[in-house]
């Protein structure tokens, strides 16, 4: 086995060996059927709330699905149009897996929010092109969070805000949800316009000062790039066959493999124990993985290796075709100019207290950076977390509400 399996294999060994836990004898009926259903329209569904599903083609013919809950179960309406970016590797599902009174989609609609949940290219609902078929053609993947950001987030609002009618939507973001915030808003800054408020839930940008043992793998082969791409796939990000494939075949089958290799996202993220009730992780590997392109992870790396917040690079000879340099260009954080806050967390895997502090340096006018009380509160615990409406939830709303 090569060198750098063995350490890989231990970080998600020692990730996700506490999934091991049974399902709760307090986990009912209600729960189970839930799981059973494990896809967002049909959750929302059974949760009880209206749902709506659209379809938007985005200039560079990728079709991304666009899921609504027009309404709560409140009867509040505050005519107000909220938007949910979801993270890396995650979905539309993230923002109601928690459930009624827990989750943040939830919560917005039963405060009278229009609430409209986006998922980017690549994705379970977004897996599709107008002329590239995902399953055999490589150039459907040929795409980092950068796409995302300066395509599919702008296409996604203004689909939102032309059927609403809405002059601006309330945009809550977590992980790479607030990533291709930050490279929307900064490469096309006339969106800064369209934001009446932004709350970035664990904001990514920059990465020197992560802890994730698995991306700092990544980004230290994100260099030989022919093994790394071997190991997690060419094309889409663990894909059905190469290493991880040949992995699943052999220990994948039960027991701690079956959890083990099931969901690569607490490897990635970390886990926290406190946080995370155990009836719901089937529910949650239910959905997630939810997929993404291989780049999007070496675009990480990049950002972790270079300590920049900058584009993609392709290297020497093709950054000087594609951007007139060597290097490839920064975003240029200072246009970023609608109301934005933060809300950061010390345990969080990935985004580094210290990163933050030094994006919020560079924000053209940011509102206000919050810390999570709990200082054990990891990455997925904004999205997963029991406390996450109490610590998190709560203060969305009330930013929210400062802006009409």
């Amino acid at each position: 086995m090569k060198p750098i399996l063995v350490p890989l294999l231990v970080v998600l060994v020692q990730s996700c060996i506490v999934r091991t836990t049974p399902i709760s004898e307090e986990a009912d009926n209600v729960f189970l059927e839930r799981y059973a259903l494990s896809s967002t329209p049909n959750i929302v569904e059974a949760d009880g709330y209206p749902f709506e599903n659209y379809y938007v083609t985005t200039g560079d013919g990728y079709i991304l699905n666009i899921h609504r809950i027009p309404f709560g179960l409140s009867g509040k309406k505050n005519n107000k149009v909220a938007y949910l970016q979801h993270g890396l590797l995650q979905s539309s599902s993230d923002w109601i897996l928690n459930g009624p009174g827990k989750a943040l989609a939830y919560i917005l609609a039963d405060e009278g929010y229009d609430v409209w949940m986006g998922n980017a290219r690549g994705n379970t609902y977004s897996r599709n092109h107008s002329v590239f078929d995902p399953n055999t053609d490589s150039r459907f993947w040929q795409f980092s969070w950068h796409d995302i950001g300066v395509v599919d987030v702008p296409t996604m609002i203004d689909f939102v805000l032309e059927k609403t009618g809405a002059d601006g939507v309330y945009y809550a973001g977590h992980s790479q949800g607030t990533t291709v915030y930050f490279v929307m808003t900064s490469m096309k800054p006339e969106y800064n316009s369209k934001i009446k408020a932004q709350v970035s839930l664990a904001p990514i940008a920059y990465m020197s000062h992560l802890t994730s043992p698995l991306l700092r793998i990544v980004a230290f082969w994100q260099k030989p790039a022919v093994f790394l791409l071997d190991l997690i796939g060419m094309d889409e990000f663990l894909p059905g066959h190469g290493f991880m494939s040949m992995l699943s075949s052999k220990i994948c089958t039960e027991g701690i493999g079956s959890l083990l290799c099931s969901n690569v996202l607490f490897a990635l993220c970390g886990f926290s124990p406190k946080q995370m009730n155990t009836t719901k992780i089937p529910l949650i590997m239910a959905n997630t993985p939810a997929g993404s392109s291989t780049k999007q992870i070496i675009h990480y790396g990049q950002e972790i290796s270079s300590g920049k917040f900058r584009q993609y690079d392709f290297g020497m000879i093709e950054n000087r075709k594609k951007y007139g340099s060597i290097w490839p260009p920064a975003y240029d954080l200072g246009k970023v100019t609608a109301p934005t806050y933060l809300i950061y967390s010390k345990n969080d895997w990935l985004a580094a207290t210290r990163d933050v502090e030094q994006l919020y340096k560079e924000l053209g006018s940011p509102k206000a950076k919050f810390l999570v009380s709990d200082h054990m509160f990891n990455h997925l615990d904004f999205t997963f977390g029991k406390d996450a409406p109490k610590l998190v939830y709560s203060k969305v709303i009330s930013l929210f509400s400062r802006h009409n």
